[in-house]
């Protein structure tokens, strides 16, 4: 049972190393631009694009993206333990998630290529679909 839980810690980790990745390259690309955060109020970090190089936002971005879709993986993983599946097409299902999301990190923030960033965030959203249908038809089916 607790294997299923293996993909779904190893993704809140990897959102973690982002955010690190995320302040290790904003913070002296701030200081470069010369951005004093004193005289700034509200806004986000999406407010940077055009500011800050954009191979810097990348890392922002794809931050942000990892607190969009993995939510759906997070509390379907969970729907699936309370029902019970912990069989081996659910486990390898989760972690082609894990996996192509962690790719498609890397691609975002190093080179991304829409087309190649897009392709990985498609496939691993056809795997959360197929753990979403898993889901579903136990939930109606128990």
């Amino acid at each position: 049972m607790t294997q299923l839980l293996q993909p779904l810690t190893v993704l809140i980790l990897w959102s973690m190393i982002m955010w690190i990745w995320l302040y290790a390259t904003r913070i002296p690309a701030m200081r470069a631009a010369k951005i004093d955060l004193e005289k700034r109020s509200g806004g986000t970090g999406k407010d940077l694009d055009g500011i800050l190089p954009a191979n810097v936002q990348w890392k922002a971005h794809n931050y942000n993206h990892l607190m969009e879709q993995p939510t759906l993986f997070y509390a379907v993983i969970f729907a699936l333990l309370l029902l019970g599946d912990v069989s081996h097409t659910t486990l390898m299902l989760a972690w082609a998630y894990v996996a192509l999301r962690i790719v498609h990190s890397l691609v975002q923030a190093i080179w991304n290529k829409i087309i190649v960033r897009f392709s990985i965030f498609a496939i691993a959203s056809l795997a959360l679909l197929m753990l979403a249908i898993r889901a579903v038809a136990l939930a109606f089916n128990s």
